[in-house]
């Protein structure tokens, strides 16, 4: 399979919400990052899908531009979906880049503009504070308490 294949199996899973399926693309060494989620373990990442998938609320997701690079590719992804913490509607234009050896995902790192996500994610509590790293702190907290609780929970 080519990485471009890979890729395109892992967000026509996540379009599915067939979390074992994401989870199948990683290899047992993966590490995971964005701008909630840090530095996330091969289990950690499954799990965080898992978690996404199936708490996700009227997610819809395109994907497309798909790249092959030296030793892995990029693509952007487009997720819609219903922020739990606050009901607010959120649509989040996201660029990722992959490292792959073996047909695995090793490395998966995901960039997006935090503001932008947190405004829409937080309204006016968003707008005013989102840019600051104090704010940005507290939203990788939680999301990696909620992904702690969830694990634990399985």
């Amino acid at each position: 399979m080519s990485n471009q294949e890979l890729i395109t199996t892992f967000y026509t899973c996540f379009q599915k919400k067939d979390y074992q399926g994401m989870q199948e693309c990683y290899a047992d060494e993966a590490v995971f990052n964005d701008e909630a989620f840090k530095n996330l373990d091969s289990n950690e990442v499954k799990a965080m899908w898992e978690m996404l998938c199936k708490t996700g609320k009227e997610l819809k997701l395109t994907f497309g531009n798909i790249s092959e690079t030296n030793g892995g590719a990029t693509a952007e992804w487009t997720a819609s979906y219903l922020f739990s913490r606050t009901g607010k509607m959120v649509v989040n234009n996201v660029h990722a880049r992959f490292e792959i050896e073996n047909g695995k995902i090793i490395g998966h790192t995901d960039t997006f503009d935090f503001y932008v996500w947190a405004k829409q994610a937080f309204g006016f509590t968003g707008l005013l504070l989102g840019w600051t790293p104090y704010f940005k702190n507290k939203v990788q907290t939680t999301a990696m308490e909620s992904l702690a609780n969830f694990m634990n929970k399985k």
